[in-house]
């Protein structure tokens, strides 16, 4: 078995819950934000994002269970993340929970720290980001990427 179906961790604050618990995933929340209200995932199917809900290491969100943020992690759990899909609820914005999602990610889960580069691309949370030590590219010369532009 993989370390990817084993990992489960849960953080209780108040009435909020911060999961890795895939069963606990609702996709009828984080269809329509990722295809109707993210820049980055415009018209994703549905079966896109189960198949990266699969293969990822996840992170819901949820208010007295219902799902109100999400987040994946793609890792090798050894050298290596890139942060994606990250997104809270616009009626659950300003309560610190983007802050409390990353500090879970970041410094609680034991198999995601030590990493050699965490990477992330965002058009508007850089301040966010900036907290947990991410900064624009040293060296962007080094870095190439593969784009498919093809719409959904």
């Amino acid at each position: 078995m993989a370390l990817l179906d084993t990992l489960v961790y849960e953080f209780q604050k108040e009435d909020f819950l911060i999961s890795t618990d895939k069963s606990k995933l609702d996709t009828s929340v984080i269809l329509p934000f990722l295809s109707t209200q993210s820049y980055w995932a415009e018209n994703i199917p549905l079966d896109i994002i189960e198949r990266s809900i699969q293969n990822s290491f996840t992170f819901g969100v949820y208010h007295h269970q219902t799902q109100i943020g999400f987040a994946r992690v793609i890792t090798d759990f050894a050298t290596y993340g890139y942060l994606g899909d990250v997104f809270i609820l616009a009626d659950y914005r300003g309560q610190g929970l983007s802050k409390w999602l990353m500090d879970c990610i970041f410094n609680q889960i034991p198999e995601l720290q030590g990493f050699r580069r965490w990477t992330l691309a965002t058009a508007d949370a850089h301040g966010l980001y900036e907290q947990y030590g991410f900064k624009s590219l040293a060296r962007p010369e080094r870095m190439m990427e593969k784009v498919n532009f093809t719409k959904y």
